[in-house]
């Protein structure tokens, strides 16, 4: 028998593998357990990759198996060390949420900027018409010497209204490089009639705020098609004709079968205003009884403070008619519903009423109009979709916004044309 080679002692004989089986036990427990951590960090990287492949979080490297599932298959095999942190290459489902919020918040922080830098382009090309009307006033003027007639009405032989119906809106064609509509007009007869028909169909986009949204909301009417205006001419503040009862002139600078000139404007072109805004569509009450005052009656017109509630035809139009959807649809009608606006409210001032039961949030009121003959009162308010006040247009050409918060009487003091009233720039 040969003997055997290896020592019996010494650290790698027999007796030494006795003598140190404890730290041999030692090294394979601990190689064990790192072999235990790195298989079960592989299973969890694994599983984790394909979960998130599952909902679209990661992006995968090949078909049906994401990165994620790789790296855990690469860890399994033993190609990566166990504590090697995975890089991401998709968003996790909190990541995604946030930047949803984010996104959230810069758009709700952002569209009231945006809408109001259209509504400031919207309130400029308003300006603009005005600006536009206000060169045709002048125009007009440099022709005739005077400003256009406000309405004609004359009479038959039995004492009966006839109106001709054309406005200072629908004079001013020509000075609007409107010559089609203009030549369209048939002035031997009334605007209301067929052989009108073409003219009242026409419309023109300097009579329409881009800001009201009734602006393109056209009405029609008894077989006729109607075209809007936002813009009105000045005919008064609560007094606007005095039919066959009174000859007294009204404040205005447009005037029922009178014209009136520049040099007749003594308070100052630049204090007097010539034009405004006004809402489309609206209601109006016309042919109310009692709404008359001074001159052709003795009680005095209503304060531009006052409360509506306490003015009669506003809830109880005697004798009158409700035109619902009637105000400033026809811009070459020469009513003043229809293309005129007075000084007896401030502006945008809401004036409720009611008519046969019905809720009216915010209505004009006028007694008989010219075409009825007169005498003729009427409250028509200028009114704008612009927040806090309205463009107008002063008889020197330049356009001024007016605020909501402006003095009722300087306000009307800015209406009239000869009342020597004594108005400051700070007053308005």
């Amino acid at each position: 028998m040969k003997k055997d080679a290896r020592p019996a002692s010494g650290p790698y004989g027999w007796n030494g593998w006795t003598e140190n089986r404890q730290r041999w036990t030692i090294y394979v427990q601990m190689w064990a357990m790192l072999a235990i951590l790195k298989l079960q960090n592989g299973v969890n990287s694994l599983i984790l990759g394909y979960v998130l492949s599952g909902t679209g979080l990661a992006m995968p490297g090949s078909v049906g198996v994401s990165s994620n599932a790789r790296v855990g298959i690469k860890r399994m095999a033993g190609w990566e060390f166990a504590m090697k942190r995975t890089e991401r290459t998709g968003f996790t489902l909190i990541e995604l949420l946030v930047v949803i919020s984010i996104i959230g918040v810069l758009v709700a922080l952002l569209l009231p900027a945006v809408q109001a830098a259209r509504e400031a382009a919207r309130r400029v090309q308003c300006s603009n018409n005005l600006k536009q009307i206000g060169l045709a006033l002048h125009g007009y003027h440099d022709n005739a010497n005077t400003f256009p007639i406000g309405a004609i009405v004359s009479r038959d032989r039995a004492g009966n209204p006839i109106f001709q119906g054309w406005s200072a809106l629908a004079r001013l064609q020509p000075f609007l490089e409107a010559h089609n509509s203009f030549n369209a007009i048939n002035f031997n007869f009334g605007n209301e009639t067929p052989e009108n028909a073409t003219v009242t169909g026409m419309a023109s986009s300097v009579f329409l705020c881009p800001s009201d949204p009734q602006g393109s909301n056209h009405l029609f009417d008894e077989g006729l098609q109607r075209r809007n205006t936002n813009y009105a001419v000045n005919r008064g503040d609560w007094y606007v004709w005095g039919g066959l009862v009174s000859r007294v002139s009204p404040s205005s600078p447009f005037r029922t079968n009178v014209s009136v000139s520049m040099a007749e404007i003594t308070d100052g072109l630049s204090q007097t205003m010539l034009a405004a805004e006004v809402k489309a569509r609206l209601p109006f009450l016309q042919n109310c009884a009692g709404l008359l005052f001074a001159p052709v009656s003795g009680g005095a017109q209503p304060a531009p403070n006052a409360n509506p509630a306490s003015i009669g035809p506003y809830f109880s139009c005697s004798g009158g008619k409700l035109r619902p959807t009637y105000a400033h649809a026809g811009w070459e009608d020469a009513n003043v519903p229809e293309s005129g606006f007075t000084t007896a409210w401030p502006p945008n001032k809401v004036t409720p009423g009611n008519y046969g039961g019905v809720a009216l949030a915010d209505v004009d009121i006028m007694s008989l109009r010219e075409e009825e003959g007169g005498p003729s009162f009427a409250a028509v308010t200028s009114r704008s979709a612009h927040p806090g006040g309205v463009n107008v247009l002063m008889g020197d050409g330049s356009v001024r916004f007016l605020k909501d918060s402006i003095n009722g009487l300087t306000y009307r003091a800015l209406g009239s044309v000869s009342g020597n009233e004594v108005i400051s720039a700070g007053d308005y």
